[in-house]
């Protein structure tokens, strides 16, 4: 069964205490975060000094870029739940990765947009789109399967796996950051390659210690033939095809827009007309309480994703970044919130029950609240340094450090509870269905802060243009807190919390585990794209 775990008695053993497969993943995951951050670091500086965007296009670029890499794991978690099983799906996963990785460090001339090796750039954010698919929706998933459902060691294996995906988080940004605006584009591209093809030999070597995990329902149907091909390669060639397809749309970022526009209005529209023509008042009026945190959401990943676009270029203009005589690079800055989500995570898990073991935890609507007023507070704060820096001065980097410190204190009262959230309010025949509206958010989210960096980068757009558009952001993002944690407790009771039964416990694991939820570890993480 999927759910039986390593027995100590195995011949493969456990490692302090785990089946040994978790550290596989985990050093898999830690690899393949490391190449995505690390390249995720530099890319927007990659679009503006080497390829010539202006501010304005690539912050549309980023923004379709980072929106396609939360879609594309719904049609990878469903052909591999249906088909491929968890490990071949992960394994092509990163497989694609690596080649899209690689390819990223094919510079060109340095002619800029006229230069013919920008098709080879499109195509190396497609290979990276749709393997961050196969990949990230289902390596966490094997390590849910390591474990019963019951096994009091699935809490800290998800602790474990999720230090995995920050410390990789971290040291890309820093390693691959560093070495890219010190020596050159594709020496930090490379590296980050390097990273990801040891994530691919990780996993590949340690398939025996998996013990038979994410394996596919279904063997015989993928060794059937359609129209003479295995089926298996057929859904492997199929995928490339859509690679094909993400090239285009990556390069015309319009039809991203459009797409998820119609999409989400076709989404929205079928999860409300469900909820009000099939569902009995309590479960409806859990589904409104879910689609109310969903649109919160929105706003808070449109302002938050500004840290690797608008942001990232304000760092590198216009923050005085010399930190003990030392001139740090200004993408080695989007390791921060990794460091400081691993420093705080623990914390916030221990606040949040020591606060409920006192009846004063507050709602997963009101935290909502607390979220969108940190970040707020984040902008302004940094805001408040440029100007009293003055006109025409850097920024101290304290207030670098201090946007950061409260833009993922705001991210901790909201991805995971609202992952958490998802899971508790969603009718177990809509759970998925809830999720993936859940991640469809976060993508239009990354889409909107690319339309915002655009906003804030428009031609002629100074320091000044930043800072306008930042305290605007920020009053709204605070002003939209305050609304919400006022109506929180309509929220709430909307969610009928009183009443809610653990029949489906055991589902609900699973889904936590399917879509990554680190929450399930107890330690309300953040999940990361």
């Amino acid at each position: 069964m999927a759910g039986e775990y390593l027995e100590s008695g195995d011949a493969r053993g456990t490692f302090l205490g785990h089946p040994k497969g978790l550290f596989v993943l985990f050093f898999a995951e830690m690899w393949e975060r490391f190449s995505y951050y690390g390249m995720r670091a530099l890319l927007i500086f990659y679009l503006v000094q080497h390829w010539m965007f202006s501010d304005s296009e690539a912050g549309v670029i980023y923004g379709a870029y980072t929106a396609l890499v939360y879609i594309t794991p719904v049609v990878g978690g469903y052909l591999a739940d249906k088909y491929l099983g968890q490990r071949k799906a992960v394994a092509f996963g990163a497989l694609l990765l690596t080649f899209g990785h690689f390819l990223m460090a094919f510079e060109g001339d340095g002619l800029g947009q006229a230069d013919p090796a920008i098709n080879i750039f499109w195509l190396a954010l497609a290979f990276i789109i749709v393997g961050s698919g196969f990949l990230k929706a289902n390596i966490s998933v094997i390590v849910g399967q390591l474990y019963t459902r019951t096994d009091i060691r699935r809490d800290p294996a998800y602790t474990i796996f999720y230090m995995g995906i920050n410390l990789g988080a971290a040291l890309g940004a820093i390693i691959a950051g560093w070495l890219g605006q010190t020596y050159g584009w594709s020496y930090g591209f490379g590296v980050a390659g390097l990273g990801m093809l040891l994530g691919l030999v990780v996993f590949v070597w340690g398939k025996p210690l998996l013990v038979g995990r994410g394996e596919a329902n279904d063997p015989k149907l993928l060794e059937s033939k359609v129209g003479g091909i295995k089926f298996e390669w057929l859904l492997y060639l199929l995928s490339f095809a859509t690679v094909g397809l993400v090239w285009i749309l990556i390069q015309y970022q319009a039809l991203v827009g459009s797409l998820l526009g119609i999409a989400g209005a076709i989404l929205v529209i079928y999860v409300l007309y469900t909820a009000v023509a099939k569902l009995a008042p309590e479960d409806r009026d859990r589904i409104f309480a879910a689609m109310f945190l969903i649109f919160g959401s929105i706003l808070f990943w449109a302002l938050f994703e500004q840290a690797g676009s608008s942001l990232n270029l304000f760092t590198d203009r216009s923050v005085d970044r010399n930190i003990l005589g030392i001139e740090v690079p200004a993408s080695v800055f989007q390791s921060i919130n990794a460091i400081y989500i691993v420093l705080l995570a623990p914390v916030f898990a221990l606040l949040w029950t020591m606060l409920g073991r006192r009846g004063l935890e507050p709602s997963a609507p009101a935290k909502f609240g607390l979220g969108l007023i940190q970040l707020g507070a984040g902008f302004l704060v940094l805001v408040a340094g440029a100007l009293a820096a003055g006109t025409g001065n850097l920024t101290p980097v304290l207030f670098i450090f201090l946007i950061y410190l409260l833009h993922t204190t705001g991210e901790l009262c909201l991805s995971p509870v609202g992952l958490s959230a998802m899971n508790r309010l969603a009718p177990s025949h809509m759970a998925s269905l809830i999720m993936g509206t859940w991640f469809f958010a976060s993508a239009t989210g990354n889409f909107a802060a690319g339309l915002i960096a655009s906003a804030v980068g428009a031609e002629g757009a100074g320091p000044d243009r930043v800072l306008e558009v930042y305290s605007t952001v920020g009053w709204v993002a605070v002003g939209v807190g305050v609304a919400v944690i006022v109506i929180s407790p309509l929220i709430k009771k909307l969610m009928h919390l009183d009443t809610l039964a653990d029949d489906n416990v055991g589902d609900d694991l699973e889904g936590q585990a399917e879509f990554g939820d680190p929450q399930s570890a107890g330690i309300h993480p953040t999940t990361k794209p």
